[in-house]
């Protein structure tokens, strides 16, 4: 009797123990996971220098503007402002960024946006031109994308983008405003920090 009594407290110390162990082996397990951005700084984009791109952007209609362009370790990270005037016909020049991927935040406005990975007569981007060098890397122009989707944007919405897949929009009622991050986990766009905005923006206003 003695004997039972002792293997069921070894049995219950044994499964009050199992939780302690599982978690300590948790923790441990967490800590050998290093960092994938080694002693990396925060990076503030304050709200008065996004306002003085979209400045720049609605009395000058520049399209697409680098704000940063920053190394987060093993990827890259960008952010762009874009303004986009009222569009009623489409150009049939859609654009598709084979590299980085870009999720769209609409500031103001909006207007239809046309996606689909599989494009028709694909023209590669020059690998010189600024587009690729310093917005959003190495891509195709196309006349079209087969078997498209088309998404209505509005301020406030969110809409990714995957690399490889082609965009574009078909439609702005008004204008489109919108902050773009750009996911670069290959680092083919230039760097660009704090500094180098604050200089495009003195020469600019």
């Amino acid at each position: 009797m003695n004997h039972s009594n002792n293997h069921t407290r070894r049995l219950l110390w044994l499964l009050l123990l199992l939780p302690v162990v599982f978690l300590a082996g948790h923790i441990s397990a967490q800590r050998t996971v290093e960092p994938s951005c080694d002693m990396c700084q925060a990076e503030l984009v304050p709200l008065e220098e996004i306002q003085r791109y979209v400045q720049i952007g609605q009395s000058e209609a520049v399209g697409d503007m680098q704000i940063r362009s920053i190394d987060v370790g093993r990827t890259q990270v960008q952010v762009s402002l874009v303004h986009r005037n009222a569009l009623a016909e489409r150009a049939n020049r859609v654009a598709e960024h084979s590299l980085v991927t870009e999720v769209y935040y609409m500031l103001s406005g909006g207007g239809t946006v046309l996606t689909g990975p599989e494009l028709i007569d694909p023209v590669p981007r020059a690998a010189d031109s600024y587009n690729v060098t310093n917005l959003n890397g190495p891509g195709h122009n196309a006349a079209d994308v087969r078997n498209g989707v088309t998404t209505d944007l509005e301020a406030g919405d969110v809409f990714v983008i995957p690399a490889g897949t082609g965009h574009e929009f078909i439609e702005i009622p008004d204008h489109a405003t919108y902050i773009t991050f750009r996911i670069d986990p290959d680092k083919v766009v230039a760097l660009m920090n704090a500094e180098d905005s604050a200089a495009f923006l003195e020469e600019r206003l």
